[in-house]
């Protein structure tokens, strides 16, 4: 079955403001642009796209620009939210489209987000995995994450700001260290609690030097991590984890947004043991006032990070659900 459903995908490359994206399509219908978080890329939906087509949409899952086959500016400054929103804009115009539904999990949440809330013309309806809708606003995300964690530890945020830091760490091991970051945020083989706590480093230290040892998450076959390894090994990490090292541009880029809801009708799901869902518990509790067009939100039991990966068909069919009730 998935090989039939493989051969029905057609890659294809467009033109955007980072060059070239690359992306997968499937189906046809109503427009779903599935926008993928780190270290991820179109790969991470390749459960979804069949799902979706069968349903009745043409479900289209890009990389970002920095990631797999898409264009990978040199410039730091060229992952700033800004422009991965214009991306996701252009791809809508390149495939001959006047509107869709955008979906996105981890930093490709944030990036569905915003594209929402900046084009709501055009982004008719906006899909949340793992990652709630926060507002613009705040204190400088760099003060923020400074001060998580406490003395001894740095937060895995913070880890990445310096350039190069962090690809020194990984890209010696791209394999390695994909296999152990995928099974820290799984619900499976994360580290138990009262364990030392994957999203740290310790002076002088590395973030994998607090990953689990164990076996791959259900979830991921071998077969599969040689897929996000191979990519990675090709491109490097730099274009990945410049997004990281943009948030405080974002945060002056969107100040004129501060505070400002998403109108636009929003789906949110998450895993119950996902870090991002209870460190943001708040920003979920929120989501009536801050996403007013809600239609639901899904806290998955015994879910990790990776949702649409741990429970494809779960989150198959809550997006199959929701994007029914949608007009257009």
């Amino acid at each position: 079955m998935q090989s039939e459903s493989t051969a029905a995908l057609r890659h294809r490359t467009v033109e955007a403001p980072a060059g070239r994206l690359h992306l997968v399509e499937q189906g046809s219908g109503p427009l779903v642009l599935l926008v993928h978080g780190f270290p991820e890329s179109w790969y991470s939906w390749r459960r979804q796209l069949p799902a979706l087509a069968a349903a009745g949409y043409r479900a289209v899952a890009i990389d970002v620009r920095g990631y797999g086959r898409s264009s990978k500016p040199a410039a730091i400054d060229a992952y700033r939210m800004l422009d991965l929103v214009d991306d996701n804009v252009a791809v809508v115009r390149a495939l001959g489209e006047e509107s869709a539904v955008v979906v996105g999990h981890d930093w490709g949440s944030n990036i569905a987000a915003a594209s929402a809330l900046l084009h709501p013309g055009i982004f008719r309806a906006v899909g949340l995995l793992s990652v709630p809708y926060a507002p613009p606003g705040g204190p400088r995300p760099s003060d923020v994450f400074g001060r998580i964690g406490g003395p001894g530890q740095e937060f895995y945020v913070s880890y990445f700001q310096e350039p190069g830091r962090a690809e020194v760490e990984i890209e010696p091991d791209v394999r390695g260290w994909l296999a152990g970051f995928y099974a820290a945020l799984s619900a499976d083989t994360r580290p138990a609690d009262g364990e030392p706590d994957p999203h740290f480093v310790t002076p002088g230290g590395r973030l994998r030097d607090r990953f689990p040892a164990g076996p791959l998450p259900a979830w991921l076959s071998e077969d599969d991590l040689d897929v996000h390894a191979g990519e990675f090994e090709r491109t490097g990490l730099t274009g990945a984890l410049n997004r990281y090292r943009n948030m405080d541009r974002d945060w002056e880029d969107l100040a004129p947004h501060r505070g400002a809801p998403i109108t636009r009708p929003a789906l949110f799901i998450g895993g119950a043991l996902d870090a991002s869902t209870t460190w943001m518990a708040d920003a979920i509790d929120a989501h009536p006032t801050t996403l007013p067009a809600l239609s639901a939100s899904h806290l998955l039991a015994g879910c990790g990070h990776w949702v649409q990966q741990e429970r494809p068909d779960e989150v198959d069919s809550l997006l199959i659900d929701w994007l029914a009730t949608l007009k257009g």
